[in-house]
């Protein structure tokens, strides 16, 4: 198809990137928090909406099943292939990534003393390359959601995982330790359309790019 399709991740960065789209123009023709459709038209015949799982927009996007996404700057580093360039940043859905561990853990803790460590989180190949990075040794247990349970039970040492507000964090005895990145929602294409789809690509890119800019 000659138009654009752009992949957004289902929950928060969804609900924070359409008043992005509605001041570009762009405004889907049924809402999208309450439709069960998955490919939704807009208001501009030349644009349609896909929304998904969040880990799974870099891969659309790569294989060229959607010409654009939104996605985590976490979801973006954890993914490790190509065929994909970041645009740019949305301003939306900001975090931070982190390194948390209980806080009686934490009070006589020192990171620079870590050599070896056992953490859970679902940022495998970020978690590695980081503490690679510092030639720190690792065992990491993949989880899937509920990171701040697996100290408590005694499952790992330590976590890395997003944090907001750090209330969940708190609420369950744990702090944070160590920084690894400021996370936000990107705008990323993929390479082909790029090329192919240029202008229609580029009007789209800019459009946004002046409502973020805008601090819309």
């Amino acid at each position: 198809m000659s138009g654009i399709n752009i992949a957004l991740s289902k929950g928060r960065i969804l609900e924070d990137t359409l008043p992005l789209l509605a001041q570009a123009g762009i405004e889907p023709v049924e809402d999208p928090l309450k439709s069960r459709r998955l490919v939704l038209e807009t208001n501009d015949p030349g644009v349609r909406l896909t929304v998904i799982r969040a880990a799974d927009v870099p891969t659309y996007v790569q294989f060229g099943a959607a010409d654009l996404g939104v996605a985590g700057k976490d979801v973006l580093m954890e993914y490790e292939g190509d065929g994909l360039y970041e645009l740019l940043d949305m301003n939306i859905a900001r975090c931070r990534l982190m390194v948390a561990e209980p806080a009686q853990l934490a009070r006589q803790d020192d990171p620079q003393s870590w050599t070896r460590l056992r953490i859970a989180t679902k940022y495998v190949n970020i978690t590695r390359r980081h503490f690679a990075a510092k030639g720190i040794q690792t065992e990491i247990i993949k989880l899937y959601g509920s990171m701040e349970l697996a100290p408590l039970v005694g499952l790992s040492d330590r976590i890395v995982d997003l944090v907001s507000t750090g209330k969940t964090l708190q609420a369950n005895g744990l702090v944070e330790v160590e920084h690894i990145a400021d996370i936000s929602a990107w705008l990323v294409v993929n390479k082909a359309s790029m090329k192919m789809k240029h202008r229609q690509v580029k009007a789209l890119v800019d459009r946004l790019a002046a409502v973020v800019g805008g601090g819309g």
